[in-house]
């Protein structure tokens, strides 16, 4: 399989969606000659020119909503955020329309719209650049929500949020980017609604989504190595639906669960997993569920502080010892 990195698995899926379906249009600021602020989309504007790829104001509102409008008429738009936080301008239309507009109509409106762009921190961007919006999001019926860790991932469920009749808010992690992985040719989909197993093991599973899942690959190899302890990782990859049955099937055969995410620990997606497994799969813990979350303040710039804002290597394992009745 070719070697990606993880924008160009992106890039590449938008493009295959674009040779093969010629509804599908991309909307968004600095994404055609500048190629994106994370050139996502470099070379499609040449490629597929400026009808299909359109450089917008900045007016996230404003061409949300005509994304809105061109997928009710029969097009497939995917629109970049430049960063999720500026989606908040445009929640309105997101919310009120794109989420409520199939159950308005009974039925008769389909929103074929993706939403994408780079969510949660990493990349000192500050605060006002750097929320993980999985939650709020993900709170809305109507909406499916994803959030890829992987090159394949990317690339797969990429084809499926295109394909999708209903919108999609596609949440890609800017430290991930650059990050390279092995990714299928042709029409790889991954669906969504199903989680990845991401590392086999028989002692304790850790859970998270997005660039979260690869610090838990590596406290499970550190725990393997230094502890013995063999942990099972999976990667949730999908909001919005959920995949109940994966998790409560790892859980019930570990005993043991540790969450984590990079989002606030209030009201947010950690909480409603560890909800899930109190619920279904009570009689099978031999311990609490362990939290491990980002700190309960606005992200800082300063890359030390950003760091300690975040969840690290060693919150993680501390969490592992909770659940294990390890140390203190």
């Amino acid at each position: 399989m070719p070697v990606m990195t993880y924008r160009e698995a992106l890039r590449t899926a938008m493009a295959e969606e674009m040779e093969r379906d010629e509804t599908v249009v991309q909307l968004g600021e600095d994404i055609g000659v500048y190629g994106g602020t994370h050139l996502v989309t470099d070379g499609l504007l040449d490629r597929f020119g400026p009808k299909r790829v359109i450089d917008t104001p900045i007016a996230e509102g404003g061409f949300t909503g005509a994304a809105i409008g061109m997928a009710m008429m029969g097009l497939k738009p995917v629109v970049e955020m430049m960063t999720w936080n500026f989606s908040f301008l445009a929640a309105d239309q997101i919310i009120q329309n794109a989420a409520k507009l199939r159950y308005f109509s009974g039925g008769q409106v389909s929103v074929p719209l993706v939403i994408r762009g780079p969510n949660g921190g990493g990349v000192q961007l500050s605060a006002q650049h750097t929320h993980s919006l999985e939650g709020f999001y993900g709170h809305f019926p109507g909406l499916k929500v994803v959030s890829p860790v992987t090159p394949a991932d990317a690339k797969g469920m990429m084809l499926s949020a295109i394909r999708d009749p209903d919108p999609v808010i596609f949440l890609e992690a800017g430290a991930l980017y650059g990050t390279k992985g092995e990714v299928p040719a042709g029409d790889a989909k991954v669906p969504f609604g199903t989680a990845r197993v991401a590392r086999e093991g028989s002692d304790i599973t850790l859970i998270a989504y997005g660039r979260q899942v690869n610090l838990l690959l590596r406290v499970a190899e550190k725990l393997a190595k230094e502890e013995q302890v063999q942990a099972e990782v999976i990667d949730l990859r999908s909001i919005r639906p959920f995949d109940e049955a994966t998790i409560l099937a790892s859980v019930r055969k570990t005993n043991r669960a540790v969450v984590v995410q990079e989002q606030w620990r209030w009201y947010s997606v950690a909480s409603e997993v560890a909800a899930i497994i109190q619920e279904q799969a009570f009689d099978d813990l031999d311990a609490p569920v362990e939290r491990v979350s980002g700190e309960e303040v606005p992200a800082p710039y300063a890359r030390n502080l950003e760091v300690a804002a975040f969840p690290s290597e060693q919150q993680i394992v501390d969490a592992v010892h909770r659940a294990l009745y390890r140390g203190a």
